[in-house]
């Protein structure tokens, strides 16, 4: 779902640059680039749909321990700090098994559309393409 003019989608995950300073330090997951970032949060005993974009990349970066993740055919859990790298066209779903919500940082690189998902189960039975 790429538009003309988008940003170039990554095909590998991103350097991520920790930097030391004297109160501790961070971690830059996007310098000067264009992305869109979101927090998603997952209550117990839901999951997202297993879903995959063509126009877009995701590094998610697990927030709560007990969030689980599946990315193709492997489902795992995590725990948090925990970062994966969703390449464009790779099946994916978060879930939240556990009796607590769960959040994950979501890092899009490429061109955010929510017209770009495409469905391939869905516990909510939405439409296969699109919102």
């Amino acid at each position: 779902m790429s538009r003309p003019g988008a940003q170039p989608i990554p095909s590998a995950k991103p350097p991520v640059r920790r930097v030391e300073r004297p109160w501790g330090s961070f971690r830059q997951y996007a310098h000067n680039q264009p992305c869109t970032v979101s927090l998603m949060t997952v209550q117990p005993g839901q999951r997202l749909s297993l879903q995959s974009h063509t126009g877009r990349a995701e590094l998610w970066i697990v927030l709560d321990a007990g969030a689980v993740v599946q990315t193709g055919e492997t489902e795992r859990e995590c725990q948090a700090g925990d970062e994966i790298w969703i390449s464009a066209n790779e099946k994916h779903r978060l879930a939240c098994p556990g009796s607590r919500p769960v959040r994950v940082l979501e890092i899009a690189f490429g061109d955010w559309a929510q017209a770009d998902i495409t469905r391939y189960a869905d516990d909510f039975h939405r439409p296969a393409r699109g919102e």
